[in-house]
């Protein structure tokens, strides 16, 4: 910091232009510090927030339902399920779980309960004793849309 401020304190002195209007004069302790920030580091400062922003909405985890497929001690059984599972329902994420001793199998990220229903009934032709359960889940990139297009921005 020491280094920084005389640097921009020879600046100042020899006549270089500061860094635009974030240019400011303290007075500490009788000396003088003369504080030129370039401008463009509010630039880099707004880019990093929207990067930030951006990236907390796709890592957010939301309260939601998910459906529960299978509650097994074989590993090799909830392997296998999941499998179908991603290949009779490609646009819904499966999840594999395991909380000693069981192996969990569950489907999808579901904002509310009546869509998780509506999931349950096409799955429980293929795989009986499935059930909803109350989860934190992924938004969808969609819903991140609607976020987005509804946003006061």
């Amino acid at each position: 910091m020491l280094l920084a401020a005389t640097g921009v304190a020879a600046q100042a002195a020899a006549g270089a232009s500061p860094g635009g209007p974030a240019f400011r004069t303290d007075t500490i302790g009788g000396g003088t510090i003369i504080v030129a920030r370039d401008t463009r580091t509010d630039l880099l400062i707004r880019k990093q927030a929207d990067y930030n922003e951006k990236v907390n909405l796709t890592r957010k985890y939301s309260h939601g339902f998910r459906i529960q497929v299978l509650n097994t001690t074989d590993r090799s059984e909830a392997i296998t399920t999941k499998t179908r599972l991603l290949q009779l329902f490609p646009q819904e994420k499966v999840y594999l779980l395991y909380q000693e001793p069981y192996f969990k199998v569950r489907l999808g990220n579901f904002r509310d309960r009546e869509e998780a229903d509506a999931g349950l009934q096409q799955l429980n032709k293929q795989f009986p004793g499935s059930f909803v359960i109350p989860s934190a889940i992924e938004p969808k990139p969609e819903w991140l849309k609607e976020a987005t297009d509804n946003s006061p921005m």
